[in-house]
Parts: C-alpha cells; structure tokens; sequence
C-alpha cells in the first residue's frame, strides 16, 4: 500500500528526475527550469510555505517498496466554501500500476474526513487524454461539471493556459463509495472465515 508523506528537501533530486522525463515534462506543461533542481527545490519551498498558511495540502506519494511514485495535492482549498482542487503526477515508470488512485483515495479521506470540505475539483487540459481517462474510472467522480461549476473551470483554464475539462467529487459521493469498499471487504472476509 502507498503512503503520503510531507514534502522533504531529500527528494528533490528524484523528484527533478522524474518531472524531467519527457511523459511526465509535457503531461504537466513544466518548463525546463521547473524541472531542474534549483526549480524543484523552490517548487518544496512554496508548498511548505503554502502549507503554512493552510492554502495546500501536498503530498510525496511513496510505494510500498519505500520508493518515490509522485505528488498529490489539494490545492486552493476555500475553507468558507468547503472546495479544493485536486492535482497528481505519478513518475513514468509508475504509470498503471494503481498508485495514482491509491493516492486520491488517500488524500480524499483527508479533504472530507478531516479538513470536511464538500467538494474537490478535478480538472484536465482537454489534450491530456490519459488524465481525462483516468479521472473517467473513479466511481466517485463527476464527470464535466463545468457548467454548474464555471467559476471553478475558469480557474483551472487560466491556470493551465487551455481548454479543459472539470470534474468533482462530492463528499457524499466518495463516502457512500468509502462505505461501499468497507461492506465488500467485510464480505469477502466473511465467506473466507465460513
């Protein structure tokens, strides 16, 4: 199983290697210079800064074999409106092997179990097809929720600099999930005891 852990100066270096590698480079739209090892470096620097003033909450995603996997974070988290956004990139050689879902599984728990937040938003640029199809699996998402949400699909677009597409997860939707996931182990368990 994977866990998140905070940000740490000791994985800048992996963390430079991997935004480098040209899959993950164009995915996120970095510049050279993001992914160098002084970018890196101030990329940790803002996100702790930005965990301090609670605007963030990212997390280095790690294996279950004690390895770096990615980043996830809930971004521009609105406490009054109870939203975040949510954004994850997995290294390259980590590419369909779970962790991506893993790690959204993880921090959701966080948005809504801890920090209570309603929704957390979900966007990609209308290019990145591996992400959009990605997003498209999890039971729990909504899918192109941007006309009932626009003022949060115009942030991701003027973030990003292009069309998108935005998707949400609602609390309740990813509770009845969490619940859902519970009862099936549960029953699992109970055949294999009989």
């Amino acid at each position: 199983m994977i866990q998140l852990v905070k940000h740490d100066s000791k994985y800048t270096e992996i963390m430079s290697q991997m935004t480098s590698d040209p899959h993950v480079k164009e995915a996120l739209n970095l510049s050279w210079q993001q992914c160098s090892l002084n970018g890196t470096r101030d990329f940790i620097e803002f996100i702790l800064g930005e965990e301090r003033q609670s605007l963030q909450l990212s997390r280095v995603i790690i294996s279950e074999m004690q390895e770096f996997v990615g980043v996830i974070t809930l971004k521009a988290i609105n406490r009054a409106q109870k939203t975040a956004h949510i954004g994850t990139w997995v290294g390259y050689p980590y590419w369909g092997k779970g962790y991506n879902e893993a790690a959204k599984i993880e921090i959701l728990k966080i948005a809504f179990l801890e920090i209570k937040l309603e929704y957390v938003f979900a966007g990609a640029t209308i290019q990145n097809e591996r992400s959009i199809a990605a997003q498209k699996k999890l039971p729990y998402m909504s899918i192109d929720v941007g006309q009932e949400f626009p003022s949060e699909l115009m942030l991701i677009e003027k973030e990003t600099g292009s069309p998108c597409i935005l998707n949400v997860v609602r609390q309740a939707d990813f509770l009845n999930y969490l619940e859902n996931q519970v009862e099936v182990s549960a029953s699992i368990y109970n055949s294999e005891i009989k």
